[in-house]
């Protein structure tokens, strides 16, 4: 871990992520995601997207150097339990976060949300910069967290029922990823899994499928609430399993805001606290 002090988990996520204007995906869900699910959310910023419900019209990344003197400047004074990236950029870039990964924060567990197309369907990374994903932000990675698309991108594996995404799942494992969860959601029929895989086997996660537009930002928020269970030392099935409760709940009471597809509900626990309580109880720290 990276901090200052002690060994004990503290909640602390560093998110290395873009900037989503509309607020329902990117850093702005990742802030509200660990807020909710009682962790401390610090940020490093990788790029501006111009966006809202109906799309991406504009991306305008930061410089490589600025952002890794943002992640310097956490890890150096709060420190962080988990790192939690996103939205990358380029090729440069994503080669100047794994060398201040392994230079500062070597030992802090990664969750990788390989972030390659929006919900709207617009590309957020060039196609050049996938193979340095492959290369080297999925080597060491305590999770990665593609959806049906991104892991047939990253594996070239056909992913189109759960048979594929056990497949997809085995190929993100041999490139050297401790864990890999390939969700559902993409995948058609009823319930959606999503396949939990790592080197001692295979979990399955079902769940129904509800039918809504609001599933704008459902992907960087179930991969940061991951990051905010294991940065409370919660075991990553049971930081899954929060998670993807959080998320569904927040599904179901999408505040149905915008044209297109909608953001979900991050700070439903505030408002309904004894349910959050129940549901939180489920999966305590030890």
């Amino acid at each position: 871990m990276s901090e200052i002090g002690n060994d004990k988990p503290k909640g602390r996520v560093l998110i290395v992520a873009g900037s989503d204007s509309s607020g329902g995906a990117g850093v702005q869900a990742d802030i509200k995601t660990v807020t909710a699910l009682g962790g401390y959310a610090a940020t490093a910023i990788t790029a501006l997207t111009v966006q809202n419900t109906l799309g991406v019209s504009g991306v305008i990344p930061v410089e490589p150097r600025a952002v890794r003197a943002q992640m310097e400047a956490v890890l150096s004074d709060i420190g962080a339990d988990t790192i939690k990236t996103g939205m990358l950029g380029d090729k440069s870039l994503i080669e100047m976060l794994a060398e201040a990964f392994e230079e500062r924060a070597a030992g802090t567990p990664r969750i990788v949300d390989p972030v390659m197309a929006a919900t709207s369907g617009d590309l957020l990374l060039p196609s050049a910069a996938v193979d340095v994903v492959r290369r080297l932000m999925i080597p060491g990675a305590a999770l990665v967290t593609p959806n049906a698309r991104e892991a047939e991108i990253l594996t070239g594996k056909a992913v189109d029922g759960i048979n594929g995404q056990r497949r997809a799942a085995e190929r993100v494992l041999d490139m050297g990823a401790r864990a890999v969860l390939v969700k559902g959601g993409h995948v058609p029929g009823d319930p959606i899994v999503d396949v939990l895989a790592t080197t001692d086997g295979e979990r399955f996660f079902e769940g129904p499928r509800i039918e809504t537009t609001s599933t704008h930002g459902t992907g960087c928020t179930l991969a940061s609430g991951i990051a905010a269970g294991l940065a409370r030392g919660l075991a990553l099935g049971d930081a899954v399993a929060l998670s993807r409760a959080y998320l569904i709940e927040a599904i179901r009471r999408a505040p149905g805001l915008g044209k297109g597809h909608g953001p979900v509900d991050h700070g439903w626990p505030s408002r309904d606290p004894e349910a959050f309580a129940a549901m939180f109880g489920k999966w305590r720290p030890a």
